[in-house]
């Protein structure tokens, strides 16, 4: 692994939001990650990262209207015009703001939907992300979040996640594996990165219970570094936890990992 990224959503919300980026430069790090920027223009974006020197690892395409419970929308079968519609709006955004993976959101299962039916939008949807995603040198993740932290999301199960890859076929679909979330289900996250690391482009850790800094709960976080290692993983670890207090009081974990995982 290359280091830890701040995953700036989670990380120093006590500023606003163009604040953070020097703020996770300061704290050591040098790749920053955030679900929705959005809010900032695409050229205020690589400007912020140029000037404090950092790369990002990863942002999302739209998940909604965060308010109304929109988690987003890439299976709805009722949102296919308006997750087709977004696709190029991101994509332009993202190659703008020079941030190299988008993870797209699938949605919330809306009461009575057919799994089935789902689905199939979903793969077709998808497709469709990574064909234009592709001509534009951009790569599309898929997260699987736990029932626990979003109820009735469409892919909860990392497995499920293979299965979606498999079925898309894009060279340029990859999977972004959260280990508090695989850890939420029951999942077995070692055996999951041992048996499918050519899929991972990037990791996101907290501890569980909690979603907290790592080391206030129950998972090895030595024994997943060293899994990391075994399978050659040449990514990120972001940092998508809560802070029990301070980011900054909060970022000891960090130096007990060694310097030698450091960002």
């Amino acid at each position: 692994m290359k280091g830890f990224s701040a995953h700036i959503g989670y990380l120093f919300q006590e500023l606003p939001l163009e604040h953070r980026f020097a703020a996770a430069r300061d704290a050591g790090f040098r790749m920053v990650e955030h679900p929705s920027l959005y809010a900032l223009p695409a050229t205020r974006v690589r400007q912020l990262l140029s000037d404090c020197g950092l790369g990002i690892v990863q942002s999302s395409f739209p998940a909604g209207d965060i308010a109304r419970g929109e988690k987003g929308f890439a299976a709805l079968p009722d949102e296919i015009e308006r997750f087709r519609a977004s696709v190029s709006v991101s994509l332009d955004y993202a190659v703008q703001a020079g941030i190299p993976a988008l993870h797209c959101m699938a949605g919330v299962r809306p009461p009575g939907a057919d799994p089935e039916r789902m689905w199939d939008i979903y793969i077709a949807n998808m497709r469709v992300a990574a064909e234009a995603a592709a001509e534009r040198g951009v790569l599309v993740l898929i997260e699987p979040i736990s029932s626990g932290s979003i109820a009735d999301y469409f892919i909860e199960d990392p497995l499920e996640a293979v299965r979606a890859i498999t079925e898309i076929g894009a060279s340029n679909v990859r999977l972004l594996f959260d280990v508090f979330h695989a850890t939420m289900i029951g999942s077995d996250p070692f055996a999951f990165i041992r048996d499918h690391a050519a899929l991972i482009y990037h990791v996101h850790i907290a501890d569980h219970p909690g979603r907290h800094e790592p080391g206030t709960g129950i998972i090895d976080f030595d024994r997943l570094y060293t899994t990391l290692e075994e399978v050659h993983y040449d990514g990120f670890v972001g940092c998508e936890y809560s802070p029990r207090g301070g980011t900054l009081e909060g970022l000891g974990w960090m130096k007990r990992a060694g310097a030698s995982r450091h960002a």
